[in-house]
């Protein structure tokens, strides 16, 4: 399978979880992937597809995706085909003849045409080894994109019981993917649990003050790599298309309500680097298989965590550098809760209510926005700090000052309120808002109203933000959060201590560029020669073009990269780098070898050693946890032993919240394990019960503020393994 993946694919190694997901297939067992957007979830299928004799059928409701990813599996010398609307009948015609025939390896579908009567015949003619079904949350109606569509999977599992099924999905919560096994109907399949972290990816969060000018600046320090800026309406999209194209980029709206043509038009334009900036509602990206997005921005509240990690997973696909930016305003809730109003489902309207409740916590959380997606999700993340968040890293252009007069305003404000009230209703009485609510509560007779009438709401919010972060301020938990004053704030309160604060300067704050500014490879920190990579850039282009492909399909950015750092001579150093497999070798390597010798000679430049001289990559997460060497595995032979989990965490020198999590991790790929000595104690267990059921989530911060000091986070989150 190694052989088979440099010839075909040109990679080396597998990534993490490949290799076992792969076994498990060629195993003839079903198996559930789920694997972040650009973690190698196609492999896991492609590859396996090879060594069976008969075809494999992959089903996936991205039609644009099907095509990008057939002419990939082409240009590596695989043969490839799709079957969907976009294709006459004469066509549709030629390609089941191939595949009944025996020459095609991979075959895609929608799922809509495996209800059709003539498909189901043509499919009883082939040799089908393999099923896999991408995007598989579809198929749930816990899942964030239902299509009723999915359910016919069910005839497709029973027409064809002995090839086993690989479901896949990027986004599914703990419920998702139990849903998934039972309507696909998964024999005894054993479950992938791929890391949520994107490690490339930079996520911030940006007051929504200027941001027509905070986004000008971020997509100035790109460098013309593409760029996808996600809006709230259709009329939103276009206006910023034409604002941005006024100040030079070359941008195009993409949206639902514009002709079927234009739309392929406007995504192969930008699949092709005619176009770098997209500006769309959510009916972009889903089907996009472009790996060198630098940028993914929102200038509006995404409804749900998983619709916006999904978005944000359309950035840096292929691992390097790229960053995630999101412009929010307390304003945009409104807008959402206004059409969430409109569903008609009681059920229905309160999950979307809860759901963007979650966005909101999101936005304004002070603490690592990486680590509350990775908890969303179920997986934990004990760093102390992803350096890549903005609640992480420190912004250089916000040196702190004294802010002790406008902080002790907003402390008096929340006490004198009552600490039942929530930002908005803060601002608008430190603003001296002639609003009803505020005369509704007689705080316009406050000595507090008013005293801030020269600062903006923005930058109040942004305060108190810094006020939450520092631990001067915190929140009330409940459906509507509301503010209190800490035991820091009353002190700093009463004994007038200084307060000091990043300096707040919204709508004229300065972007600090992102990561991928920077002419270096995210996986090896290699500095190539930027102009050579510029060139090569061009010659990809020139034979995309030729070859009526888009250019990542030729060759990705990495591989560009590192050509030029080693500037390889021959085609056998060519043939030795990430992402050349030996088709691509000799149909592409004379053209790149060619500007890599004129550039190298005119300035005099050897070649450099070859790769397998280089340092290991970055650290990366455990290809497994059934790896008998593999510190999830130690854990388990403790466990086994039925220590306690003190005793363990001593024993292995990790904290206890870690073991849990080896176990969690464990559990979650059926590992047997024994784990009912670690349930605790009843009285306890139903409390933290009755804390989840209150707090509506399965995240663990909500549950602890309910529950107290008395209860850790460790044991909570143990529990939640025996509810």
């Amino acid at each position: 399978m190694r052989n088979l993946l440099k010839q075909y694919f040109g990679y080396d190694e597998f990534r993490p979880l490949q290799e076992e997901i792969i076994q498990t297939v060629l195993d003839r067992k079903d198996a559930l992937v789920l694997m972040p957007t650009g973690g190698g979830k196609s492999l896991c299928y492609q590859l396996p597809a090879l060594k069976f004799d008969g075809i494999t059928l992959v089903v996936s409701p991205l039609i644009a995706l099907m095509k990008d990813q057939v002419d990939a599996l082409t240009e590596n010398g695989i043969a490839a085909a799709f079957l969907n609307s976009t294709l006459r009948f004469d066509e549709i015609d030629a390609i089941q003849r191939r595949a009944i025939d025996g020459s095609l390896k991979v075959l895609y579908v929608a799922p809509e045409r495996l209800a059709t009567p003539g498909f189901q015949s043509f499919l009883r003619q082939l040799n089908l080894s393999f099923i896999a079904i991408d995007e598989a949350h579809c198929i749930s109606e816990w899942g964030h994109d239902f299509r009723p569509e999915y359910r016919n999977l069910k005839d497709l599992r029973h027409a064809f019981p002995d090839a086993p099924v690989m479901a896949l999905t990027a986004t599914a919560t703990p419920r998702v993917r139990e849903d998934i096994v039972h309507q696909l109907k998964l024999q005894d399949a054993k479950a992938f649990l791929s890391s949520f972290n994107r490690p490339n990816l930079q996520y911030t969060v940006r007051p929504k003050s200027d941001s027509f000018g905070q986004l000008v600046s971020l997509l100035g320090g790109l460098n013309n790599n593409p760029a996808i800026i996600y809006c709230f309406s259709r009329k939103d999209t276009e206006a910023l298309a034409d604002d941005l194209r006024r100040t030079g980029f070359k941008a195009l709206p993409y949206h639902a309500g514009l002709e079927r043509d234009l739309r392929r038009q406007t995504q192969e334009q930008f699949i092709r680097d005619e176009v770098t900036i997209i500006v769309a509602t959510i009916a972009f990206g889903m089907g996009i298989d472009k790996p060198d997005v630098r940028l993914v921005a929102h200038m509006d509240l995404p409804k749900t965590i998983e619709g916006y990690y999904q978005e944000t997973g359309r950035a840096g696909r292929d691992g390097l550098p790229s960053e995630c930016v999101l412009f929010y305003s307390f304003g945009d809730k409104r807008k959402q809760e206004y059409f969430i109003d409109q569903i008609q489902d009681e059920q229905e309207r309160d999950l979307a209510r809860k759901k963007l409740a979650q966005m909101i916590d999101y936005c304004e959380t002070s603490n690592c926005r990486r680590q509350y997606l990775l908890q969303y999700f179920g997986e934990s993340w004990d760093a102390p700090s992803c350096g890549s968040c903005d609640a992480c890293v420190a912004s250089p252009e916000s040196p702190e000052t004294d802010a002790t007069e406008i902080a002790q305003k907003i402390l008096s404000t929340i006490l004198r309120t009552g600490e039942k009230f929530g930002v908005i209703h803060i601002i608008h009485v430190l603003r001296g808002s002639r609003r009803e609510q505020v005369f509704q509560y007689h705080h316009e007779n406050l000595s507090v109203y008013g005293t801030a009438k020269g600062h903006s709401a923005t930058e109040l919010r942004e305060y108190m933000r810094l006020l939450l972060k520092k631990g001067y301020v915190e929140k009330n938990e409940g459906e509507y959060p509301t503010l209190r004053v800490s035991k820091m704030g009353k002190a700093a309160l009463i004994d007038r201590t200084q307060i000091p604060l990043p300096q707040v300067t919204v709508g004229t704050r300065s972007i600090t560029p992102g990561p991928f500014g920077a002419p270096r490879d995210a996986k090896t920190g290699l500095p190539f020669e930027k102009d050579l990579f510029e060139d090569l850039r061009r010659v990809r282009k020139e034979l995309a073009d030729t070859h009526g492909v888009p250019p990542f399909i030729i060759f990705g950015d990495r591989t560009l990269q590192e050509m030029s750092y080693f500037l390889p001579r021959s085609k056998e150093r060519l043939g030795g780098l990430f992402g050349v497999g030996q088709t691509k070798l000799e149909a592409y390597g004379d053209a790149f070898l060619a500007s890599i010798r004129s550039y190298a000679v005119s300035r005099g430049l050897p070649e450099r050693p070859a790769p397998s001289h280089l340092p290991p990559p970055p650290s990366r997460p455990p290809a497994s946890v059934n790896r008998p060497s593999s510190t999830y595995q130690q854990t388990k032979d403790l466990v086994e032993k039925k220590l306690s989990l003190a005793a363990i965490a001593r024993e292995r020198n990790l904290s206890e919240g870690t073991i849990v999590g080896h176990i969690v991790a464990l559990l979650q790929q059926r590992t047997p394990l024994e784990i009912a000595y670690l349930r605790p104690a009843d009285d306890r267990l139903q409390a933290i019960r009755e804390a989840y059921k209150k707090a509506g989530t399965n995240m663990l911060t909500p549950v602890k503020m309910m529950l107290g000091d008395g209860y850790s986070y460790d044991e909570i989150k143990l529990a939640r393994l025996f509810l």
